[in-house]
């Protein structure tokens, strides 16, 4: 016979939420639970795995100890065989089925997602993509130490820093100047940065990618000069239709025409400039589920057939 487990898969849930969000406060509003049962979760578990899992300090939210860190990747990998039992005792371990969690770069959604959630479907319908977290590099990674997700399709600004990942390079994105249909520019087939230094810059302002574009510009020998400063891909292509500056992207919209009905030239960037690695990026270390495997696969089509098409 096997000796009884002293915690429960329930009890490891509620920590994982708790240390994703550092606080039982914002980690009880996720659960739909009261707080006190929360915090009494994870004291249990602290109590039963006799070790302390969280710093706790008064107005400054929770911090994980060292053995709360180790707890962390080794509750979400017990959860996520946890669910795969689950399913084969349901009898649905004869196809790839069941939930796959994505995560997404919020400009990356728009081209990868609407392609691989039509494939899933016609190759696995047993497979639910039913919950895509889209946001930014550190809300994914977030996401991915915390167990919210099982990868994430992201460019690898800010992914070499973090430890714990693995990453694969699944496409690259060459950058671009945009500029109005109206611009003394927009009759070339490409153009260097140095010649739009007198101009205004609309930048897309989120983080790791501000810092790319500016580098692309300075490496000119000249300050970038921004105008207009917004977080919304379109938003940037509908300023500079306006002819409000110039901006600098990678990926590349099917239209010139903009949301706000204005329309943009697309313009090679001459310079040289590193290309951004589109990555697939998951927790080092841990086996994908067969349906997650599949999905990843999926993506890497999707990507090779976006880059054949030219997006």
């Amino acid at each position: 016979m096997t000796s009884p487990v002293g915690f429960t898969l329930v009890q490891l849930r509620y920590f994982l939420v708790a240390a994703e969000h550092g606080s039982m406060t914002e980690a009880s509003a996720e659960l739909h639970m009261a707080q006190s049962a929360v915090s009494a979760a994870v004291y249990n578990l602290e109590r039963d795995l006799r070790v302390q899992l969280f710093i706790r300090r008064r107005g400054r939210g929770l911090t994980l100890t060292p053995a709360g860190e180790r707890l962390r990747q080794q509750a979400r990998e017990l959860l996520g065989r946890a669910r795969e039992v689950e399913r084969e005792a349901r009898g649905d371990g004869g196809t790839i089925s069941g939930p796959v969690t994505v995560g997404c770069f919020v400009t990356l959604a728009p081209y990868y997602l609407p392609p691989l959630f039509s494939e899933c479907t016609a190759r696995y319908p047993g497979i639910e993509i039913d919950d895509v977290v889209e946001g930014e590099t550190d809300q994914l990674v977030q996401a991915l130490g915390a167990g919210r997700i099982d990868f994430a399709l992201t460019y690898g600004l800010g992914l070499s820093a973090e430890g714990g990942l693995h990453s694969e390079t699944i496409a690259r994105a060459p950058a671009y100047v945009l500029v109005p249909t109206d611009h003394p520019l927009a009759g070339r087939d490409g153009v260097e940065l140095a010649e739009l230094s007198s101009e205004p810059l609309v930048l897309l302002d989120l983080p790791h990618s501000r810092d790319y574009f500016r580098s692309l510009v300075t490496a000119t020998g000249t300050a970038p000069d921004v105008r207009y400063r917004t977080r919304s891909y379109e938003t940037v292509r509908s300023l500079v239709a306006r002819g409000l500056g110039y901006s600098v992207l990678n990926q590349r919209p099917a239209t010139s025409q903009t949301y706000g009905g204005g329309e943009v030239v697309e313009l090679e960037l001459r310079d040289g400039s590193p290309a951004l690695e589109v990555q697939l990026a998951s927790m080092a270390g841990m086996a994908q589920t067969a349906r997650a495997g599949a999905v990843m696969d999926l993506l890497r089509e999707t990507a090779a057939d976006l880059h054949r098409s030219g997006a």
